[in-house]
């Protein structure tokens, strides 16, 4: 993954500088931001500071509908462009008053500001920063988690933990710890002070969407039999739920799961042992087989599920379409090739751990997605990826508002599969070296 120089400032918020007065009026904050829109110029640079600068004032204030419109004035702002210079004046101030807005806003602003820092940490790319945005946000993400509440902010929170972890977490205790935060909101038991209660399907879907994204940084051979036991053997009780988005989320996770695991490690007969002492690793491999015949035969039933009564069409084709792939990599080897224009340049993902990193990141960046992909270094580390030099947003090319995204032939011997695979495996040695990963997953309570 990319690096970046991070000798940034890191002073508390009042040592920020170029502070600006307060602004008087929170809704002609979002009004004036948005009436700006992606101009281009210096003028146009300085006004935008100017309305990021007050934006960040209002975070400050009493009322929290003012702090939820400055929030929303600096979600635009920082999807729209790469906010470097404002992050490097006020990164402080900005991540500080953030938290805050977890620990005491409403629902809404906890949202709000949730992915106010994953954009923070999208910006910043992998370095101190993200460091610190990682280490001063989890402690408050944990806590907010165990209220409970609403399932809309439980999953913002779950997606900003997921990408500040993603690309902060430089050990591998950093990303085992977000991943055993994310399956406490499912199995509340595993943690102190909380009282059981059964996550929601909209909970579930969400917290198996963040830990599959942080599923395909691990390092695989890290993980032990058990692990991969328990993993599959949970997620397999999510595909015979009644809801769709559970079924389909944890259909990707074990995508996930077959792609980056290497499970013939664990036969006895590959290591030529037969020895007395390895009794408990064949039978455990013999139950693992199990697991992947029994999920086999669920994937093959979901790829041709009928619709019911009331079923939405375009949900029942995400799944068939989702599973009809899911059972090609596992009866033939064939991984699903997308291919996205961006641009005028095409971005490309020939694994399951790429599509689902490339899914992810375009739900939590939304409308900035297209900005961030022709823009930020770091995610065009993360997927190979080099816009054309010139290409200008702002100029009147609108192709880049459209994405042109088609299948290609899912050929595991192509020459563009070889060539990412090369790529990924450059990535995945690097990623080796400074992490690792585990599975925390407890077996559902019936």
């Amino acid at each position: 993954m990319g690096k970046r120089n991070s000798n940034r400032k890191n002073a508390a918020a009042m040592l920020d500088s170029d502070d600006t007065d307060s602004v008087s009026s929170s809704s002609s904050v979002r009004s004036d931001l948005v009436s700006v829109g992606v101009g281009v110029g210096v003028g146009a640079d300085v006004e935008k500071d100017s309305l990021l600068d007050e934006s960040l004032d209002a975070l400050f204030e009493k009322r929290g509908s003012t702090r939820e419109k400055a929030l929303e004035s600096i979600i635009e702002a920082f999807s729209q462009n790469l906010q470097h210079e404002f992050v490097e004046k006020k990164f402080a101030t900005l991540l500080h008053q953030c938290l805050n807005s977890i620990k005491k806003g409403s629902g809404k602003e906890i949202i709000l500001a949730s992915q106010t820092i994953g954009l923070l940490a999208l910006t910043t790319g992998p370095g101190k920063q993200a460091s610190e945005i990682l280490e001063e946000s989890v402690p408050i993400i944990s806590q907010a988690l165990r209220s409970r509440s609403e399932s809309s902010k439980v999953a913002a929170l779950l997606d900003c933990l997921a990408v500040i972890t993603f690309i902060g977490g430089e050990e591998a205790e950093e990303t085992e710890r977000s991943m055993q935060i994310m399956w406490q909101v499912l199995h509340p038991k595993l943690s102190t002070n909380v009282v059981a209660t059964k996550a929601s399907p909209a909970v579930i879907a969400a917290t198996v969407s963040a830990w599959s994204f942080l599923l395909t940084t691990i390092n695989s051979w890290s993980l032990s039999l058990k692990d991969w036991q328990e993993s599959i053997s949970y997620l397999s009780t999510l595909l015979d739920k009644d809801d769709r988005s559970v079924r389909i989320g944890a259909g990707e996770a074990l995508a996930v799961i077959f792609d980056v695991g290497d499970f013939e490690r664990f036969s006895c007969e590959r290591n030529g042992s037969s020895d007395e002492t390895d009794k408990p690793t064949r039978e455990g491999y013999i139950h693992l087989k199990g697991l992947q015949g029994k999920v086999l035969n669920q994937v093959r039933d979901l790829a041709s599920e009928a619709g019911g009564k009331g079923a939405a069409k375009k949900d029942l084709n995400n799944q068939r379409n989702l599973f009809r792939d899911f059972l090609d990599f596992l009866e033939d080897g064939y991984s699903p090739e997308t291919s996205t224009k961006i641009g005028g340049e095409t971005l490309t993902t020939t694994s399951w751990s790429e599509l689902i990193q490339l899914n992810f990141l375009k739900h939590f960046l939304r409308g900035g997605f297209v900005k961030h992909m022709l823009e930020n270094g770091f995610l065009h580390d993360v997927f190979g990826f080099t816009p054309k030099k010139k290409f200008n947003l702002g100029n009147g090319d609108q192709s880049a508002d459209k994405l042109n995204e088609k299948r290609l032939y899912k050929s595991p011997n192509s020459a563009l599969a070889k060539a990412r695979t090369q790529y990924m495996n450059k990535q995945r040695t690097v990623l080796q070296g400074r992490k690792t990963g585990h599975f925390a997953v407890a077996a559902e309570e019936e």
